[in-house]
């Protein structure tokens, strides 16, 4: 009654694809240990590298039950690219990754959250406002999408496309957070630095004395100034190596 099939596709799947596979698992497991999962709502997709193929996870496995072999493989529309794969998708998540990655070809990986002060965030008329250095990473590249109940209109795909435009960062009002990256890496480091902005201006909320803020100028060379710190790389790129560690150690299953 609760168990469920386990697959290995170990040398089953071109090492692009399977080195694919064992970073999204490590995302959606690093999902869980942030406390940013949702029961088994929510989605991390993954380009496979040179096709429109995508990895998304299976619904209704929780996030700690993701494994590389696990993941379901789809093409852009959204179909089953492996018929003996036991598991279905969600077809509400589809329709927001089918969206970003249709539009997005350069980007690798799409990741959306429901963590509650993104929600409070998104709800609130002004958005996320320059109050933290992580806030003035995100709002080099911010953008907001209003709210149209269950993403299960595929009419609100090219609403979804033109929202997003070249943004790496995406409040969704009233339902969560979503972020690009050209890697799982880059990705994971954007929803880190959102979720810290949205948390620190939550905690704000109730200061008794006046906010200051990050000013514009900041804000617009912000980019150039972490470029330096990370030598040439992203921020995803400098911190995942130790993130895939970290997951290794804790949850020694998730490339299996």
């Amino acid at each position: 009654m609760y168990d469920y099939p386990i697959l290995d596709l170990k040398n089953k799947v071109s090492l692009d694809e399977w080195h694919t596979r064992i970073e999204l698992a490590a995302c959606y497991r690093l999902l869980v240990m942030h406390g940013w999962d949702d029961l088994i709502h929510t989605h991390v997709s993954a380009r496979i590298p040179g096709t429109d193929d995508l990895l998304i996870n299976a619904f209704g496995l929780s996030f700690e039950e993701v494994t590389a072999s696990n993941l379901v493989k789809i093409d852009i529309d959204g179909n089953k690219l492996d018929k003996d794969c036991p598991f279905d998708i969600n077809p509400a998540g589809f329709t927001i990754h089918s969206a970003v990655h249709k539009a997005r070809h350069e980007d690798q990986c799409a990741l959306h959250i429901h963590h509650t002060d993104a929600i409070a965030v998104a709800s609130c008329e002004q958005g996320l406002m320059p109050y933290s250095q992580y806030s003035a990473f995100a709002l080099a590249s911010m953008s907001y999408h209003q709210y149209e109940g269950l993403a299960v209109n595929h009419e609100e795909i090219k609403r979804l496309q033109e929202d997003l435009g070249e943004a790496n960062f995406m409040l969704l009002r009233n339902h969560g957070a979503l972020t690009m990256g050209l890697t799982i890496g880059d990705a994971f480091m954007h929803m880190y630095d959102l979720i810290r902005a949205c948390e620190i201006q939550v905690k704000l909320q109730h200061a008794k004395n006046d906010v200051i803020q990050v000013a514009p100028s900041i804000i617009e060379g912000i980019k150039a100034q972490a470029n330096v710190v990370h030598t040439g790389l992203s921020g995803g790129q400098k911190a995942w190596p130790a993130m895939m560690r970290r997951v290794k150690r804790l949850y020694p299953d998730f490339d299996q």
